[in-house]
């Protein structure tokens, strides 16, 4: 009984480190403690625990959540602690004085942690749309497929549309073994951040997998560059959200499905807007595209909202 009780409280300070490096929203992180809990030794240590996995971690040294995050965080958490009887360590006095008087940036890093332990930080915008894109921030579907993928083998090569910041993909080069995979976006911007990303995350054509990074126009690709990256499974997620590019997109998915050796086509999909995301499936259609959904659950290993309404499918011919 014991060991379960301890093993609940190491998962509950997993999520909370999660949450933390990913951003979540402070009310979602799980700070509540039960009255058995409520304890001055073990509130002692339970504030030692969060603050070694949070902003005190080596992660949050190296790859630091946004200014404004820091600061928020810290000063809850220090007005938690105080509420509980507990001294705050001085080292969370000594970091949120370095946030206090620090200038809000654009950009800031996110980390997501693997099952393993390890963590995919990722250089993200703070606004959801800067520079005229929305792919310079990591959206839900990009997580719900990551966990999906997580738990298959890939074949062996893998090219990704529309890949913003990376997550996806260097969490399928971590987690999946393909021997090869293809990073892709048609926006400047999100190709610099994306290229900085992968770097970030240890990943180059020398490495294994190898890993590329190019630039794919959906409304001007070719059958000849499609066949020169040669991929046996194509992913997307987050890419059905604007009316004005579905067309390029499911011309692309045309010729991607009618090479002689089609491959596995997944598109993972946030339905934000219903009739968006209708029109999409229509369009499949009118093209000559199948599709079916893949159901059942995935392995929970981001923070995100599950309550959020995303669609994984499979195209074919």
């Amino acid at each position: 009984k014991l060991k379960k009780m301890e093993k609940k409280k190491m998962d509950i300070l997993k999520d909370f480190q999660g949450s933390f490096f990913s951003m979540r929203r402070l009310p979602s992180l799980p700070w509540t403690v039960s009255e058995k809990d409520k304890l001055h030794s073990y509130s002692v240590r339970r504030s030692v625990l969060l603050s070694s996995a949070t902003c005190l971690h080596s992660v949050c040294r190296k790859f630091p959540p946004s200014v404004r995050y820091r600061r928020l965080f810290l000063s809850e958490l220090i007005r938690r602690q105080e509420a509980a009887g507990c001294e705050p360590l001085d080292q969370l006095y000594d970091a949120l004085a370095e946030v206090v008087g620090a200038e809000d940036t654009a950009e800031c890093y996110k980390s997501y942690f693997l099952p393993c332990g390890d963590a995919v930080s990722l250089l993200e915008s703070v606004a959801l749309i800067s520079e005229g894109t929305t792919g310079l921030v990591t959206w839900e579907a990009a997580l719900h497929l990551a966990e999906w993928c997580s738990v298959v083998s890939l074949l062996r090569t893998v090219l990704e549309l529309g890949s913003g910041v990376g997550l996806t993909g260097v969490t399928v080069c971590r987690s999946c073994g393909p021997q090869r995979f293809v990073f892709s976006d048609g926006h400047s911007s999100v190709l610099q951040k994306l290229r900085a990303n992968v770097q970030l995350n240890g990943l180059s054509e020398q490495t294994a997998p190898v890993v590329t990074v190019e630039e794919l126009d959906w409304t001007a690709a070719t059958e000849e560059q499609l066949e020169r990256i040669g991929a046996d499974t194509v992913i997307a997620a987050d890419v059905v959200y604007d009316p004005d590019v579905m067309g390029g997109l499911v011309k692309l998915l045309s010729k991607v499905l009618s090479s002689s050796s089609p491959p596995d086509v997944l598109i993972c999909s946030t339905i934000r807007n219903p009739e968006t995301y209708s029109a999409f499936k229509q369009q499949l259609g009118n093209a000559g595209i199948r599709h079916h959904v893949i159901t059942g659950p995935v392995s929970h290993v981001f923070p995100y909202n599950r309550l959020s309404s995303i669609e994984l499918i499979k195209l074919f011919t």
